[in-house]
This record gives C-alpha cells, structure tokens and sequence, in this order.
C-alpha cells in the first residue's frame, strides 16, 4: 500500500514539475496555475493519508 502512495505522489509532483517547465517555455499562466493546482492538492492527500495511518496506530495501541 505504501508503494502504491509513494509512486501516486511521485507520478503527481512529476507532473507539476512537467507544469512548470511548460510555463517556463510558454510563459501561459495556465500551466503554472495547473502545476500549482496538482502541488497544493497531492500535499492535502499526503497530509489526510498520513492523519489517517496516525490514528489507525492511536488506535491500536
């Protein structure tokens, strides 16, 4: 399962990288918003998935 949310992460901060050479190259302000887009939301999931396993150990203790 671990594996399976590190490389959805990696797959998704790759992603916005990509977004952000193309804003680079093209200097259209769409891609730059996208990039940040994906950024601000594969943080939220990282955030929930960690809560998550936190309170799964909290509770199994």
């Amino acid at each position: 399962m671990f594996a399976v949310v590190r490389l959805l992460i990696f797959l998704l901060l790759l992603g916005a990288i990509g977004c952000f050479a193309a804003y680079l190259v093209t200097r259209e302000r769409r891609y730059f918003r996208i990039g940040a887009a994906i950024v601000k939301w594969t943080v939220i999931a990282g955030l929930v998935f960690f809560g998550v396993l936190f309170v799964e150990r909290l509770l199994q203790a």
